[in-house]
């Protein structure tokens, strides 16, 4: 069943349709990734997802509760981290996670330091003494913290340098495996393909594309220059139309069946990858789109 639902989610400014009848399903354990250019729509559908603006028409539901007219209701249950932080910065982390808990009726305890070494911050420092990368780990603790059904955040790694990119999407995965829902936006094609079981492609507001990630990491991506007879066929059995002796072929089976039919060709600078995200995004988003 799912806990996030939104149906024909919509909102216009004006004669400016910001969504256009948003369609989107989210089930607790399942992570899904946001992707969309400034200007496509995601950050408009988190907000309305948090209640924070009414839809034009459509709707959206957390755990069955209306996101518009229930929205304290949702908000008990969502942990969220703005792509823009405002924190109360005469607190210290530790005062901050406890005053946000306090809203919940939550009281956190040892969770607390055990994250805070995890992402290597001192949460009895004043925020205000804090650098921007260090107080979006303070507030990637706050959203990590609470006990609730659903994670939502908004460009989460923005100021975070590599290792602390890479502890936060391992604490993805751990929310995952505890049975909660996560849903994020991201440029960062990389860290979609890390952890997402789907992705969702927003274009000027319209749901363009979805992908399921397992059809993705099951396939792989073969390049390679042909050095003796051009093949006419590739190893699933489908034409093949070469240009200039380059082989580009996005292959999903049985990967033996790959490798035997590779041994039989006359190759030059072989690559096997597995298949990215890129060409997806850029079929909606890049230079020809």
């Amino acid at each position: 069943m799912a806990l996030l639902v939104t149906d024909a989610l919509t909102k216009d400014y004006g004669r400016f349709r910001a969504l256009d009848g948003l369609n989107l399903r989210i089930a607790p354990g399942e992570v899904v990734g946001l992707l969309g250019p400034n200007g496509s729509g995601k950050s408009t559908a988190l907000r309305m997802i948090l209640g924070f603006m009414r839809p034009t028409s459509g709707t959206a539901t957390v755990a069955g509760f209306d996101c518009w007219n229930q929205s304290v209701e949702v908000r008990k249950r969502v942990a969220y981290l703005p792509g823009e932080l405002r924190l109360y910065e005469t607190m210290t982390g530790r005062q901050l996670v406890a005053f946000l808990g306090q809203l919940r009726g939550e009281r956190p305890g040892t969770e607390v330091d055990l994250l805070a070494k995890r992402l290597d911050i001192d949460v009895d420092k004043p925020l205000v003494q804090m650098s921007s990368g260090m107080k979006r780990k303070i507030a990637l603790l706050a959203v990590l913290v609470p006990k609730v059904p659903l994670i939502i955040l908004d460009e989460p790694t923005n100021t975070l340098d590599p290792t602390m990119r890479d502890e936060l999407l391992e604490q993805l995965l751990i929310a995952k495996r505890e049975g909660k829902a996560v849903l994020f936006s991201s440029h960062v094609l990389q860290e979609v393909e890390a952890v997402c079981d789907r992705v969702v492609i927003l274009r000027k507001g319209v749901l363009v594309h979805e992908q399921c990630m397992t059809d993705l990491r099951d396939g792989r991506h073969v390049s390679a220059t042909i050095l003796g007879d051009v093949p006419t066929t590739g190893p699933d059995g489908y034409p093949l139309a070469l240009r200039d002796r380059k082989l580009n072929l996005d292959y999903r089976g049985p990967i033996p069946v790959l490798l035997e039919w590779l041994a039989k060709q006359s190759l030059a600078n072989l690559k096997i990858e597995p298949l990215s995200l890129a060409p997806i995004y850029h079929k909606y988003h890049g230079n020809g789109a």
